[in-house]
């Protein structure tokens, strides 16, 4: 089985789990083993293979890809210590607005320090991209990177790539974008990750429960905190917008019936140093039983933030491979209502398996 080439965009803490992933499940039984599919058109994890990967820090530039997801300031857990060299070097990027000014000045160990190479401009990336022979661009930039994210989808579009799209800078939910994509024959999934097991899918699954059981939302909060560079990041609270919306429409578009902005809050909330990459989500949902008698239900979920997306990007990489073989193009419907949170078509998460499933074995048809 040949393998999937994979150019990174962002080599932060989700790139760190994702190129630790591939070699941890080197060999290793991917069953019942935090793995939601283990094959997926006969690749398996370990069948995908990064040939590329940009970034623009002083400490990751210039180092192997192995050893650049261990560089500063990532600090999500180290669970495959032993990287083998990848042959692959991180080369210099485009800054643009990738890098919020407040990351600049952070402390050392936590913010950013941009290298003293000069920025690739959009011809040396594209012949980059094309001299990998990357088949699938996966886009790691921070939240609110809207003009670096619309950068490399012009660089993915020259080049020939489908992409994965893990961050709420909306690509494939943008008809104007997703329309660039069909003409050139490219897929894309995409809009922002939503996590294995993390607070959008576990707030989506509350909210669709209430209302199958005829229970009205009333009020409901979803305040998250962290201590990687995506909150410190996120405290540029104008980088924000696209992630509230993202995270928000989420869980309103399977509540029984859509609540008044007053009355749901979605989003990041602060950002606290010494819990590195684990994010910490506080969920309350207040609601009505038989009678109209209250009731409210509150939720602690402590996860370990980047391997939580990357379980998913493993996938969805995957998928857009299976697109590209079978010639579709534009935004993969299926995968993405599956995998992130803002796809081009919301659908509750049961019909978002049925699809992916089905999508997965070949049963779906899209143009």
């Amino acid at each position: 089985m040949p393998s999937i080439r994979v150019a990174i965009v962002g080599v932060g803490n989700c790139a760190s789990s994702l190129v630790q992933g591939l070699a941890y499940y080197r060999g290793r039984d991917e069953a019942f083993s935090g793995v939601m599919h283990p094959r997926i058109g006969g690749f398996a994890v370990s069948d995908v293979e990064c040939v590329l990967a940009l970034d623009t820090d002083a400490r990751k530039v210039g180092q192997d890809l192995a050893d650049a997801i261990f560089a500063a300031p990532n600090c999500t857990k180290i669970f495959c210590p032993d990287v083998p060299k990848t042959g692959v070097t991180v080369m210099m990027g485009r800054v643009l607005d990738g890098m919020a000014p407040h990351m600049r000045t952070a402390p050392a160990e936590r913010g950013f320090q941009v290298a003293d190479q000069v920025e690739a401009d959009k011809a040396q990336i594209v012949a980059a991209l094309q001299a990998s022979g990357a088949e699938i661009l996966v886009n790691y930039l921070p939240v609110g990177s809207q003009a670096a994210t619309e950068f490399y989808m012009e660089c993915a579009l020259e080049a020939g790539l489908g992409v994965v799209n893990c961050m709420p800078v909306f690509i494939a939910s943008n008809p104007d974008w997703e329309a660039r994509f069909h003409a050139a024959g490219l897929p894309i999934v995409g809009d922002d990750v939503k996590a294995q097991l993390g607070a959008t899918i576990v707030h989506r699954v509350l909210t669709s429960l209430f209302g199958k059981r005829g229970v009205p939302v009333d009020h409901t909060y979803q305040l998250n905190t962290g201590g990687n560079t995506d909150f410190l990041n996120m405290l540029d609270r104008e980088r924000l917008t696209s992630k509230k919306e993202s995270k928000t429409e989420a869980v309103q578009s399977v509540a029984a019936v859509r609540m008044e902005d007053d009355d749901i809050h979605v989003g990041p909330s602060d950002y606290i140093p010494w819990l590195n990459d684990n994010k910490l989500c506080f969920l309350r949902m207040e609601g009505r039983l038989f009678g109209d008698v209250p009731m409210n239900l509150e939720l602690r979920l402590s996860v370990e933030d980047s391997p939580n997306s990357a379980g998913v990007v493993i996938d969805a990489i995957r998928c857009c491979k299976l697109a590209k073989e079978r010639g579709l193009s534009g935004a993969i419907d299926a995968p993405s209502s599956f995998f992130c949170k803002h796809p081009p078509r919301q659908v509750d998460d049961d019909a978002a398996y049925r699809a992916v499933e089905a999508f997965i074995g070949g049963e779906a048809v899209q143009n």
